[in-house]
């Protein structure tokens, strides 16, 4: 089938085109290209999906209405996967524009455009960071999550309200998926794991928030990929045991649905810091400061819905999932 992904030379969004192109789909691709991280990464992770016969990109903003209503109207696509968005929380602290035009009027161009065309089924990227300030473990989509402590996080949150309206207003299948740390080859260069590898070798010190007193439910980039192929697979359906007089946040009298995906192991900021040491080869220099604005002590995913709806749970170990990027990361980069 013909699947539109935006976000395709993102680093979620290349290993999903990836899986969808192995499985035999039609995947049209589209990004910005924007300059929030090096260029070149975003065109070398295009490069490998132009390998593909069935792969099409268009470089475009999913905040450019009139460019996202001529792409829907000429494509008819069966399936939308959105992962395009500005990401980061610490960034939406400096430049919250970026996220209101990417996340919030982008989103409504992609809303649109699957209410207009047909489209059977759209999946798109939530976040833990969504859960906020709730600290009660592990993080349910089942809780309420009305308390963000950043805007990345309420722009998140709108997403999952809007695809409700959507669903509820005009039958639009719509699944959220909230991410947890997501890491692994071809990963981002503002994120934890490559910053401190890249900090490592060059011998150059590391920041460690809140004095290294973190958790993470860091969670493997092909676990993730895998985890939205299949619920893009099966298109969200009304629960007939919702209540509206108890209304639960995860589903809806509308097809409507929100799944975590996560690896279900909160692991110690310290503990993956080893683990990044023991792949390098080399001791990081610690540079221990408090916690920054918007950012959470701890993050743990409830994945029982995923593994109810489609049968899987991410299962890579930290260990392994940063040799894989380690190794990634000298070859990439040729150390």
């Amino acid at each position: 089938m013909k699947i539109l992904v935006t976000g395709a030379a993102g680093f979620i969004g290349m290993h999903v085109t990836e899986r969808l192109l192995a499985a035999g789909d039609e995947v049209v691709g589209i990004d910005n290209l924007n300059d929030y991280y090096d260029v070149r990464l975003k065109e070398a992770r295009l490069e490998r999906l132009r390998q593909h016969a069935g792969f099409r990109f268009e470089k475009l903003d999913v905040a450019d209405d009139d460019g996202m209503r001529t792409l829907f109207s000429q494509a008819r696509f069966a399936r939308v996967i959105h992962l395009a968005a500005q990401a980061g929380v610490r960034y939406s602290l400096e430049n919250p524009q970026a996220y209101v035009r990417s996340n919030l009027a982008g989103f409504v161009n992609v809303l649109e455009g699957c209410r207009y065309n047909e489209v059977a089924h759209l999946v798109y990227a939530s976040s833990s960071s969504v859960y906020g300030g709730n600290t009660r473990l592990p993080f349910s989509e089942h809780d309420r999550v009305d308390h963000p402590v950043s805007l990345y996080a309420a722009s998140k949150k709108s997403n999952e309200l809007m695809a409700h309206t959507y669903s509820h207003l005009f039958g639009l299948p719509t699944t959220g998926l909230r991410f947890f740390t997501v890491y692994g080859p071809w990963g981002r260069p503002d994120m934890a794991l490559f910053l401190f590898t890249k900090a490592i070798l060059a011998g150059d010190p590391i920041e460690v928030f809140n004095h290294g007193r973190m958790q993470r439910d860091f969670t493997y980039v092909d676990d993730v990929a895998e985890g939205v192929v299949r619920i893009a697979g099966q298109p969200a359906q009304p629960s007939p045991a919702f209540d509206p007089a108890e209304p639960d946040p995860a589903t809806s009298w509308a097809p409507y649905r929100l799944y975590n995906i996560g690896n279900q192991s909160p692991v110690n900021l310290m503990d993956y810091i080893e683990a990044i040491e023991h792949c390098v080869g080399k001791k990081a220099e610690k540079n221990f400061l408090p916690m920054q604005a918007g950012d959470v002590a701890a993050t743990h995913a409830d994945i029982g819905e995923l593994q109810q709806a489609v049968g899987f749970a991410p299962s890579t170990t930290v260990e392994e999932g940063v040799r894989r990027f380690v190794e990634w990361y000298r070859g990439y980069y040729r150390l």
